[in-house]
């Protein structure tokens, strides 16, 4: 891992950098920002990079044993502390940690809460950091660093501390021992306890650019920077939200093609085939309909966009694009506002457990008013 691998954030990067450079790194460091932005992958670099034997270029040099024992997830004075489910009353995270590699192994620079649920087989418990995790911390970090200058322990989600393992902490925490660097790695960090957060030195990290987002996806998974691009700007800087919403490109798809044929039969106003569009529509359950409405919103809006002849401005796949051609003058400023007004609508009755069949055939009838505006 390098700091070259995560997302943006440059600053923040050169700020980590520098501390350890000049051995300021302070004992105890919160790393925090919104969910989806690479805060555990930062950690996880600062800490090779702490420990490596041969840095170069601002760069832990990957070949030492330190950097080999990072890559490995085995570095013997590195330790993880994570919300956990617990097994019986003596689990800590220890018990936890082929899970926990799996995970990073799986989310290698953006970490992914609810993949980390999906793994721990979540069964509606709420995971948590438990107090007997605390005594664990504590012996660790009061044992003799093994081979580097400093230990360190990486916290992910401090805010999923429970409040009497908190306690136990804090004195180690405000006190550490002179080799002991804590990293705290926080999506919400108001959540935290107030106990804790005052006792941290703070960076908050910011989301990536669209761009950046879809340069990494296009990288990872072999795809067109275009179909990255419409993947990355409604995930708003949110790169596990773009992850997942590229493996449910099939649901995009599905979507796009019911999208497509709204359209057509409310140009068309062909009322009995939009009855049975609305019924197969109604069929995907109140969630997925939920989501469906939400992609037809986009698009609408990406159609009106599209109008501009801006395509910097766009954010389209292949597919969606080669319909826009044709059917980007029918949205115009006359209608728009009211057709995602409508869409608005629906999604909200729908969600109020309104009876989808109706609210959405009601919908349709209307984009057959409003597409000839």
């Amino acid at each position: 891992m390098r700091f070259s691998d995560l997302l943006g954030n440059e600053q923040a990067a050169r700020q980590v950098r520098a501390l350890i450079d000049n051995d300021k790194l302070p004992h105890a460091l919160l790393l925090h920002g919104e969910p989806g932005v690479p805060k555990l992958a930062l950690a996880r670099v600062m800490a090779q990079y702490l420990h490596c034997q041969h840095r170069s270029a601002g760069e832990p040099c990957g070949q030492c044993p330190a950097c080999r024992q990072h890559e490995s997830m085995n570095h013997t004075d590195t330790y993880y502390s994570f919300p956990y489910l617990k097994r019986d009353n003596e689990s800590i995270c220890d018990d936890f940690m082929p899970e926990w590699k799996e995970f990073i192994t799986q989310n290698p620079i953006v970490e992914d809460y609810q993949r980390w649920l999906t793994i721990l087989r979540n069964d509606n418990s709420q995971p948590q950091i438990f107090v007997k995790e605390s005594t664990s911390i504590m012996r660790k970090m009061s044992m003799s660093s093994f081979t580097s200058k400093y230990k360190v322990l990486i916290m992910w989600l401090p805010e999923k501390l429970k409040e009497d393992t908190a306690n136990k902490l804090l004195k180690l925490i405000e006190e550490p021992y002179d080799d002991c660097k804590f990293i705290l790695v926080s999506d919400n960090a108001k959540e935290i306890l107030p106990t804790i957060f005052s006792r941290t030195q703070r960076i908050e990290l910011r989301k990536s650019g669209t761009q950046v987002i879809a340069q990494y996806l296009a990288h990872r998974y072999g795809m067109n920077l275009q179909d990255a691009l419409a993947i990355a700007a409604p995930a708003d800087g949110n790169v596990s939200l773009a992850e997942r919403m590229l493996e449910q490109d099939s649901e995009t798809h599905e979507f796009h093609e019911r999208f497509v044929e709204l359209m057509r039969l409310a140009y068309m106003r062909n009322l009995g085939k939009l009855k049975q569009w609305s019924d197969a529509v109604a069929d995907m359950k109140r969630e997925k309909s939920r989501r469906f409405l939400g992609y037809a919103a986009r698009q609408v809006r990406e159609n009106f966009v599209y109008n501009l002849h801006r395509p910097e401005l766009n954010y389209l796949t292949r597919e969606e694009q080669q319909f826009s051609t044709r059917f980007a003058p029918f949205i115009n400023e006359a209608n728009v506002e009211q057709m995602l007004s409508e869409f608005s609508r629906a999604q909200t009755d729908i969600q109020g457990n309104g009876n989808a069949r109706i609210v959405l055939f009601d919908m349709a009838v209307r984009i057959t008013i409003l597409i000839k505006v």
